[in-house]
């Protein structure tokens, strides 16, 4: 006999909010000592720890450092980042 189990569904979250591109992401303006201590915290504690580096800035979310971490150092946005430095040049 041939008892199968049935398959389970995996669960999706439904969102009201539209999700945006990384690509449309717009820069993050940091100060010269929020990113210094990003920087530092980063070599101390790593990637996955954004809320840990997040803590240590007053009014900065997560997911804000994290963006500005993605944007500062990720090779998709390397031809924005020089477009956007000579537009404010």
């Amino acid at each position: 006999m041939d008892k199968r189990r049935p398959r389970k569904q995996a669960k999706t979250r439904r969102s009201t909010s539209e999700e945006v591109s990384s690509l449309e992401w717009e820069f993050i303006i940091m100060t010269d000592q929020e990113e210094d201590l990003i920087y530092r915290m980063y070599r101390l504690v790593g990637d996955s720890r954004w809320d840990l580096i997040a803590g240590r800035i007053p009014g900065r979310k997560p997911e804000e450092i994290e963006r500005f971490w993605i944007m500062r150092h990720g090779e998709v946005f390397a031809e924005k980042r020089s477009e956007h430095s000579a537009r404010n040049s």
